[in-house]
């Protein structure tokens, strides 16, 4: 991700650090806000797509395009790997 510094608020630095912790796995929605946030998942909650975008604009050379946090269609959020 280079060494450009980035402040981070302390949900987007969870997000981060589970996908570091576990490089090339998908994570859906739920997964990721029952693990950052520690409560139900609400099927409606759009939290979770805010904080990926807000988390992309700060680590990703083209937020547009992303190379690191990765989308995975239907299913979740990967770090790394192809699109599904």
């Amino acid at each position: 991700m280079g060494k450009r510094r980035v402040t981070l608020t302390a949900k987007e630095f969870e997000i981060l650090k589970l996908f570091l912790s576990h490089p090339g796995r998908v994570f859906t929605k739920a997964q990721i806000f029952e693990s950052v946030w520690g409560e139900t998942f609400a099927a409606d909650e759009n939290t979770v797509m805010v904080h990926i975008r807000r988390l992309r604009t700060k680590i990703e050379p083209d937020p547009s395009n992303p190379a690191y946090i990765r989308t995975v269609w239907g299913i979740g959020y990967r770090l790394g790997g192809e699109d599904g």
